[in-house]
């Protein structure tokens, strides 16, 4: 071990047997990542759990009583985050967690094992919470291919697909807030969403990585009506 600059001690994992570089290098991130160890301490199930609370610290769209719905939600760090702030476990608002993968039992969140990309599932979803949504996030990516270009379009076409989900759930005044990557294939996004929201902005919390090209875009007064 050694000291990184900041005077904490760097873990190295060494190489060799059928560990690829790129694992290694994950691994090593991983075990010297600040945001893993805190995420452990503070009980929260993944490091994004910072990414969602610093991003609403600091604009404030999460609020008690809200009726919130988390796409590709496992392993629940973001919806841990919105159970606390909208008040869901002490019966205040809700929270409705998707995703294909199962997720242990968390306090005050619904979770439904279900593709969104399914056209029955605007309909299911509005039965559950017996309405609509104020709040849709989603900190899903796409499984990379390590075609830059291709994986560009992968990425975008799956924040377009959950914006149109959010667009068929939302309230009126609703926010959507989802990770994207910065490139230049998100114009039509982009569009689409100046188009049906009030405003549009990009964020990168600090509990990003900064070296990583990861930031998020939030959408903020949801239009009723204005999708075409």
């Amino acid at each position: 071990m050694a000291k990184d600059t900041t005077g904490r001690l760097h873990v190295t994992v060494k190489s060799g047997g059928k560990r690829k570089l790129s694992s290694k290098l994950w691994l090593e991130r991983q075990l010297n990542d600040p945001y893993v160890a805190k995420a452990k301490r503070d009980g929260f199930r993944s490091r994004a759990a910072y990414k969602l609370q610093e991003i609403d610290d600091k604009h404030r769209f999460l609020k008690k009583g809200q009726i919130v719905v988390d796409l590709g939600a496992a392993p629940g760090g973001w919806s841990q985050i919105a159970a606390k702030r909208v008040g869901s476990p002490e019966g205040k608002g809700k929270v409705v967690a998707i995703d294909l993968l199962e997720m242990g039992e968390l306090p005050g969140v619904t979770f439904a094992q279900m593709d969104f990309l399914d056209e029955k599932a605007p309909g299911k979803l509005r039965e559950m919470i017996g309405g609509g949504a104020d709040v849709v996030m989603s900190d899903m990516a796409a499984n990379t291919t390590g075609h830059r270009k291709t994986d560009q379009l992968r990425i975008i076409g799956l924040v377009e697909d959950a914006a149109a989900f959010a667009c068929d759930v939302l309230n009126p005044g609703g926010t959507f807030v989802a990770k994207v990557f910065q490139s230049g294939a998100d114009a039509d996004l982009l569009a689409q969403l100046k188009r049906d929201f009030a405003s549009v902005k990009h964020v990168k919390p600090a509990a990003s990585r900064q070296d990583s090209s990861e930031r998020y875009v939030l959408a903020t007064g949801f239009r009723s009506g204005a999708k075409t």
